[in-house]
């Protein structure tokens, strides 16, 4: 896939968050914890076994200790990426891993066309350049019918949240993914929204 962004999707203001301090720093202490409901996980479970292929090789963008595949399918190869060391330690579905700060480096260390799948879930709101690192998810993809998995719901750390996401609806936010993968060259995006239980799941699905 050729990537498209040349220019930053985000302004200076719509990416200033209030807490300006390096997310480096703020995810050094590792957090057990899900960061939505069950019915949520549920749902997104759901959906990558219902877009992602036994064998595939897959790389859980912005994760930490659970990546909420399926437990009964056995995937090709599961790259990891976060910043927490500890948590991705504890991640059993990962088969390797490794951290780095996107919003200081955007760089994939990744090959071309490596990989079949990408998620990202629940993360997608800190990303400062989004067109920079969408672009680095199309060129890791495989062109053979990659695809690229974008969760949210209404929780956030609101003082790492851009404010280009503070500021907007569960809607406005859900154009705003869709702006980021088409940014990244995905030729066809399929938004899902639906509410399991409290947590509202939000989901795009891009493909190139």
């Amino acid at each position: 896939m050729t990537t498209q962004s040349t220019s930053p999707l985000l302004s200076e203001r719509e990416r200033t968050k209030r807490d300006p301090r390096s997310d480096t720093g703020f995810y050094d202490t590792p957090r057990f914890v899900t960061h939505a409901d069950d019915g949520f996980l549920s749902q997104l479970t759901d959906t990558y076994s219902s877009v992602l292929s036994a064998d595939d090789r897959i790389f859980d963008a912005m994760g930490s200790w659970v990546s909420h595949l399926p437990d009964d399918i056995s995937y090709g190869h599961v790259i990891g990426h976060g910043l927490n060391a500890a948590e991705l330690e504890e991640n059993e579905a990962l088969d390797e891993w490794f951290c780095q700060n996107l919003n200081q480096n955007q760089v994939l260390p990744l090959e071309d066309n490596s990989v079949d799948a990408v998620t990202c879930a629940l993360s997608v709101q800190y990303l400062q350049y989004p067109g920079r690192v969408f672009d680095e998810f199309a060129r890791v993809l495989d062109d053979d019918d990659g695809v690229l998995v974008v969760s949210f719901t209404n929780r956030m750390f609101p003082t790492k949240a851009v404010r280009a996401w503070r500021a907007g609806s569960m809607d406005e936010r859900h154009d705003l993914v869709d702006r980021y993968c088409k940014a990244g060259g995905f030729a066809s995006t399929r938004q899902i929204s639906c509410r399991p239980e409290a947590d509202p799941f939000r989901a795009t699905v891009a493909r190139n």
